[in-house]
């Protein structure tokens, strides 16, 4: 599959199916923040990103569980909380910038500093 077509109107509902890789696992994380319902990983990565994006989470409002036969669980508690990313954290990694999309999107705000991570 090319794309996705998305028409506005119907919330969307029901389950996605993604490989367990870092690139792929830092999007999905971030998009936890659009909903207040929780978002279930089976077996994360175990990548150093993957921790610091748990942790960029945790300080905008999501608590993160582990589960059960190794899953993830993240669920938005905090709505429209502190939605400021601290630069101590978002230094650390590009993917960082994924956060601001999904806080606009619900809170209407949101600020994140330049990412870090290396060099490109």
């Amino acid at each position: 599959m090319d794309a996705f077509r998305i028409e506005g109107g119907v919330p969307l509902r029901g389950d996605a199916a993604v490989e367990t890789s870092k690139n792929a696992q830092l999007p999905c994380m971030a998009a936890a923040l659009l909903t207040g319902e929780p978002v279930v990983f089976e077996a994360p990565s175990g990548h150093a990103d993957i921790a610091t994006m748990r942790k960029l989470l945790r300080e905008l409002g999501v608590t993160a569980q582990d589960g059960a036969e190794g899953t993830l669980s993240l669920q938005t508690t905090r709505a429209g909380g502190h939605l400021e990313a601290p630069y101590d954290l978002v230094r650390k990694m590009r993917a960082s910038i994924l956060v601001l999309g999904p806080m606009l999107a619900r809170f209407g705000r949101g600020r994140v500093s330049l990412p870090g991570g290396c060099a490109i």
